[in-house]
């Protein structure tokens, strides 16, 4: 957790050097993370199921960085709002556990309004 804290200043204090607060809005943040979640979809375009399980030096490398810009705007937006990243996350993967028991969708790929399990409790 003091990592993650530690980090969000860091990226504060990036932000406010180069004087970019005016650019991070909510908005201009979230579509910065969709393009950049957009870049690591393009790493694998067109790959096989194989080629993507084994990706060249280069492209891993360059997935590395695609992976850390969408962490970095992740934490930017979630900092707008006080969001603990850790918490929500922990919570999220609660609920997905009662949304998909493993006992009923192992194996399975379906999304969970295809089972009678999860009656859309704090979706």
């Amino acid at each position: 957790m003091e990592k993650l804290e530690n980090l969000k200043e860091l990226l504060r204090e990036f932000v406010r050097e180069r004087d970019w607060e005016k650019f991070h809005s909510p908005k201009n943040l979230s579509m910065a993370l969709s393009v950049e979640a957009a870049e690591i979809v393009e790493i694998f375009q067109w790959l096989t199921e194989d080629e993507s399980r084994r990706l060249p030096e280069n492209k891993l490398n360059t997935l590395r960085q695609e992976i850390a810009d969408v962490f970095i705007y992740l934490i930017n937006l979630s900092d707008k709002f006080s969001i603990d990243l850790i918490k929500e996350a922990e919570d999220k993967l609660e609920l997905n556990r009662r949304k998909y028991p493993a006992h009923i969708v192992k194996g399975k790929a379906d999304k969970y309004t295809e089972y009678d399990t999860f009656k859309g409790e704090g979706v």
